[in-house]
């Protein structure tokens, strides 16, 4: 199956899960496997499908770098445990547009780049929108039961990592020691929380012209 088609299919699969509140969806998967581009490329087949759409990712949600860094720049364990402040995720974006939500959300609370606090203006969801969320580790067991639909893309270190690299720079060996803190760290979600075990739809995104549904 070529991309767009696919991207069709799961806008099809997406649009037919009812709930009386919006649509939470994450789209999971390791650095580099394409989770930003593939969201955003699901925008369009759900809007045509007349949804309202809500783009967010976990990266306006990081911890301060002090936090993040707690265990040490190299710690894969403090990139699993220390990058993200959940609980600013679930109380500003998540429970809003959950059962019983007031619909009034934020999509950001802190630019890692800045290193600084952010407040946007307070945004209202209509009933019928769909948030896709993109990041890493979703399916981790704080956030599950705030997905509606999950998705999580899959490729191997050696397809993501020089895909990681081309982006940000640095080398795409998977060990050199600047990449071991966040491929080390991204071994250990898979190893503890079986993402692929648990997200509603699993897709090979490895060749990205012509990815598939593994399940």
């Amino acid at each position: 199956m070529d991309r767009v088609a696919l991207l069709e299919a799961l806008a099809v699969k997406i649009a037919g899960v009812h709930r009386p509140h919006p649509l939470r969806v994450a789209i999971d998967g390791v650095d580099g496997v394409g989770k930003t581009c593939f969201a955003d490329e699901l925008v369009p087949p759900l809007e045509r499908r007349g949804f309202p759409v809500i783009r967010a990712s976990v990266d306006d949600f990081h911890n301060p770098r002090a936090a993040r860094y707690r265990l040490g720049k190299s710690s894969p364990e403090g990139y699993f445990l220390d990058s993200f402040n959940y609980e600013a995720l679930t109380t500003h974006l998540l429970v809003p547009l959950g059962p019983g939500g007031s619909l009034q959300y934020q999509c950001a609370v802190f630019d890692y780049r800045t290193d600084s606090p952010v407040s946007p203006p307070l945004e209202t969801a209509p009933d019928n929108a769909i948030m896709l969320f993109d990041g890493i580790f979703l399916h981790r067991p704080e956030l599950r039961s705030h997905w509606d639909f999950s998705i999580f893309l899959d490729a191997p270190f050696t397809a993501t990592a020089p895909r990681v690299a081309h982006r940000d720079g640095g080398t795409p060996a998977l060990g050199a020691p600047e990449n071991l803190r966040y491929i080390e760290g991204q071994k250990l979600y898979l190893r503890r929380c079986e993402p692929t075990r648990v997200a509603t739809v699993v897709i090979n995104n490895e060749n990205l012209t012509s990815p598939y549904i593994v399940r």
